[in-house]
């Protein structure tokens, strides 16, 4: 497997994500957040709750995955080494959490489903989020949702739209930071398939019935799902299924057959090529070499713009005679 030593996550950091950030960071009441607090108000329970209810991963416990991850942390070039835990949860699932003292979940029925190969992806991907700094900004903006929604009831309805928009915009980078995981996956795993068997029994895997599932025929599927934007209503539809503002309900991850799409096309880029290559921004300890970043898309302008006027509206109400 290939060692990407010094590597920057802006390396591989997808553009959407970090414009997502960006707009995310520059909005009304999200730089109320200080981290250190955030560590001792969500990072450490957490770390403590599953110190006391799953198993920490080590070299006599779990030894095989504990070696992939360490391959996994070598390979993305983090330090400190996060830990490593294995939750009992029927659902097959993984997520990163804390950024002072990081630590990775996989749910014991990940392990059921997926072979070798695919736990290496999805552990690499999980490290991803902690290279990106994914899992403190996530915790921060959850603090800070629900701050905005106490502001909301003291001030009679106006924190409302500080916290509609804030909570748009968590949930828009949170699935764009999604797609910067995968690539850190795909660079790990040297491989695309493995990666993308993994998104596929993610999404539907079974273990009595998985050696009938197909991978061309999701590939596939993720192709129809995306010639379903030629007709303008089903791009609202997606938008409704994505951000349900009626009842409040927010998608945290884009569809899997969408992650598919993004990380085929990257992975056929010169991108791609050149990381595989050694040409990569390194962080600012290591180094640095030049690398041309790409350019934001069409996408990235309507989220800035959508941010834009729900700030103009807040404004307006807020020069309103009371």
């Amino acid at each position: 497997m290939p060692t990407y030593k010094g590597i920057s996550s802006e390396a591989f950091r997808h553009p959407l994500d970090r414009e997502a950030e960006e707009t995310l960071r520059n909005l009304p009441g999200f730089d109320l957040i200080a981290s250190k607090f955030v560590e001792f108000l969500y990072e450490r329970p957490q770390f403590v709750y599953h110190l006391g209810n799953s198993i920490q991963v080590g070299p006599r416990q779990y030894s095989t995955i504990y070696q992939m991850f360490r391959e996994c942390v070598k390979d993305l070039d983090i330090y400190p080494e996060p830990a490593i835990f294995i939750s009992q949860y029927p659902l097959a699932n993984a997520y990163a959490l804390g950024q002072e003292h990081p630590s990775i979940v996989l749910n014991s029925a990940l392990l059921d489903l997926m072979s070798e190969a695919e736990i290496r992806s999805v552990i690499a991907h999980e490290l991803g989020h902690i290279k990106c700094g994914h899992t403190i900004l996530t915790q921060m903006a959850l603090w800070a949702i629900s701050t905005a929604s106490f502001i909301g009831e003291m001030t009679f309805g106006l924190g409302n739209l500080i916290s509609g928009g804030l909570i748009y915009a968590f949930y828009e980078w949170k699935r764009r930071s999604e797609l910067s995981a995968d690539r850190a996956a795909l660079l790990v795993t040297d491989q695309l398939n493995p990666v993308l068997m993994s998104m596929m029994k993610l999404a539907g895997g079974s273990l009595k019935y998985g050696n009938e599932c197909s991978l061309p025929e999701f590939i596939q599927q993720s192709q129809r799902y995306q010639n379903l934007d030629e007709d303008g209503l089903n791009q609202v539809y997606k938008f409704l299924l994505y951000n349900n503002l009626a009842q409040g309900v927010f998608l945290s991850h884009p569809f899997l057959v969408e992650r598919i799409s993004h990380l085929q096309q990257w992975s056929g880029s010169d991108q791609y090529h050149q990381i595989r290559n050694g040409n990569y921004q390194k962080s600012a300890a290591e180094g640095a070499v030049d690398v041309k970043a790409e350019t934001p898309t069409s996408q990235e302008e309507i989220l800035r713009r959508q941010i834009e006027e729900l700030q103009k509206e807040i404004d307006r109400i807020k020069k309103k005679p009371q």
